[in-house]
């Protein structure tokens, strides 16, 4: 793979490259992605917290990382995660994905130069992690290299970012495949491999994502974010059925994940199932507050785009949704304006 990336990333066009990354990028911090039943529940005093990633052979993860992590990805609460991820900087400043998801919510908040600031936190963190756990350490380099590039092409545009972008992607490949090398079965690198191959799988001309969904069914965990990504990529493939099939095994998983019901949503819509598709519009738009406000103007817009179709009437879309960007602060309003 790390001698044939250059040469297919060139194939696609600018813009394709672009969403490319971000897809990937996403996908790097979410260990997505980036989400049993869980319930979002902090415990009082825990002396180790769980590794959300293994049953077996468990990592150390501080209470705050791992609280963090759940916010994140089971529930979807980005203000509960942001609020345990400035504890875990304080107390757990030795864990790479604190950064990772850090430069995540940076990234849905549009702070750029945030952004950069925690992707080079995750890197350098993890660098210093491989000493003592060549895993992980060599994972998160991995991770910290994606998002410096992300954020180099965001910054120099396509033409000028692309030869560094490329070249921090190489790195990229290079510390993903030590991390193999140490532990092929282990589910956190599976996963963040899985992902990242099925985000190129699908954007790439004459790519195979069978391979990647293979990595992630059998190696990848946690079950919540396997099978989202597994939908994200076969909503992409245009395999809706499939889509739906996988996305509802997330959902039973996190049933209060306002992302998860928006990308069934997403689905349904594409199935031509509006009126499933406005039920899931509305459960994803149901605490508007703990999401960041760019996320809740785009699901609002699709939702109202969604209950156009359905009234076949016309509605303004674009003005509903500037009225949520016009809003004060960074999180989503608690009172939407009304599309019915």
């Amino acid at each position: 793979m790390i001698k044939r990336f250059p040469t297919l990333v060139r194939r696609i066009g600018a813009s394709a490259r672009r969403q490319l990354l971000r897809k990937a990028g996403t996908a790097a911090i979410a260990l997505t992605a980036m989400t049993g039943l869980y319930t979002l529940s902090w415990p009082a005093s825990p002396t180790r917290a769980e590794d959300p990633f293994r049953n077996s052979n468990a990592q150390a993860l501080g209470e705050n990382t791992e609280a963090a992590f759940k916010a994140l990805f089971v529930a979807g609460d980005y203000k509960a995660a942001t609020e345990r991820l400035e504890k875990a900087v304080l107390s757990e400043n030795d864990e790479p994905l604190v950064y990772a998801m850090k430069a995540s919510l940076a990234y849905m908040q549009t702070d750029a130069e945030a952004f950069n600031s925690y992707a080079s936190k995750t890197r350098e963190t993890a660098e210093k992690l491989a000493g003592t756990n060549p895993l992980r350490g060599h994972l998160y380099t991995a991770v910290g290299h994606f998002l410096e590039g992300a954020y180099i092409l965001e910054k120099e545009g396509t033409v000028k970012g692309t030869p560094q972008a490329l070249n921090k992607l190489r790195l990229v490949f290079q510390y993903l495949d030590a991390a193999e090398k140490i532990a092929p079965e282990d589910p956190e690198v599976n996963l963040l491999k899985g992902y990242m191959d099925l985000m190129l799988a699908v954007n790439l001309p004459f790519a195979d994502p069978t391979q990647a969904i293979e990595r992630l069914e059998k190696y990848g965990s946690p079950r919540y974010l396997v099978e989202r990504g597994i939908a994200v990529g076969h909503r992409d493939m245009k395999e809706y059925d499939r889509a739906l099939e996988y996305i509802n095994r997330a959902l039973a998983e996190t049933p209060n994940n306002p992302e998860v019901h928006y990308l069934k949503a997403q689905i349904l819509v594409k199935l031509k199932k509006e009126e499933e598709a406005k039920e899931h519009f509305n459960r994803a738009l149901a605490k508007p507050d703990i999401l960041p406000k760019s996320l809740v103007q785009q699901i609002f817009f699709e939702g109202c785009r969604n209950q156009r179709r359905l009234d076949n009437k016309e509605r303004n879309c674009d003005a509903l949704r500037d009225k949520i960007r016009e809003e004060p602060g960074s999180w989503g309003p608690s009172d939407l304006p009304q599309l019915y």
